[in-house]
């Protein structure tokens, strides 16, 4: 569904992606994963075309994300932000709603309350919270909030930029098993991009691994463990001594 050949992506003398290869196929979640600046959030950038890559091709269904009109791609797309990005002076409902209050997807405002509503209990929210501003929320709830607005408008390709950052481990855990069930349920496409291993486990089907500006691994996350790939063996057992050279 979303294939990358060769893509290339500099800033200045920075060369960031140096020829990255990689295939999602349809229906299916994939997790790249890397250390941090390693060019994972310039990569899922790149195919929405939020950040224009040099050379190389990056096609969605064998379309040229370059060449695609602009509302209809985008609105295959939903997005958890790595912050949450919830908007401070918007209510709850009104975050999750938000493309359904606008643009082509625009429903009327009593729907699309209703449609919010029935998102935020879908991961775990009561109704009680759609009135409340995001300052009222925890930490958790906030990235529950952040998926309930990725889902809202029934996307057919979901990207979670670090879904579980800031997150103690049980929460962590809670998000990652919404993650999966949401997925599986919608019949989605999905790019998670983390460095958390336990997110890995619980939502991948495949893994690529991202270093150096290429993908080094890419496979079944069932063949992840023996690899035999020196730099994926090295991040996901996190070892100061191997082929990826710690920042001191």
């Amino acid at each position: 569904m979303i294939e990358l050949r060769n893509v290339h992506k500099s800033f200045g003398s920075n060369h960031v992606l140096r020829g990255v290869d990689l295939n999602i196929t349809k229906g299916s979640s994939m997790v790249v994963i890397g250390g941090s600046g390693t060019g994972k959030s310039i990569c899922l950038k790149s195919i929405l075309g939020l950040v224009v890559h040099d050379s190389g091709t990056i096609t969605l269904d064998g379309e040229d994300v370059k060449k695609a009109e602009r509302d209809s791609f985008l609105a295959r797309f939903g997005m958890l932000f790595q912050g949450g990005a919830l908007f401070d002076s918007l209510p709850v409902w009104q975050n999750v709603a938000f493309r359904l209050l606008r643009g082509s997807l625009k429903r009327p405002k009593t729907e699309a309350r209703e449609i919010a509503i029935e998102k935020l209990r879908r991961v775990g929210l009561k109704a009680d919270v759609a009135d409340l501003f995001p300052a009222e929320l925890s930490g958790g709830m906030q990235k529950r909030v952040g998926l309930a607005r990725a889902i809202a408008a029934e996307p057919e390709i979901i990207f979670f930029d670090e879904p579980t950052t800031g997150l103690d481990p049980i929460m962590s855990g809670v998000i990652n098993d919404l993650i999966r069930e949401i997925v599986v349920e919608m019949g989605a496409t999905a790019m998670t991009i983390t460095h958390d291993m336990s997110s890995v486990r619980a939502i991948a089907d495949n893994v690529a691994m991202l270093h150096d500006g290429i993908i080094q691994w890419t496979g079944p996350v069932a063949d992840m463990d023996a690899s035999g790939d020196p730099y994926l063996e090295q991040f996901i057992h996190g070892k100061a001594d191997g082929p990826i050279e710690a920042v001191r």
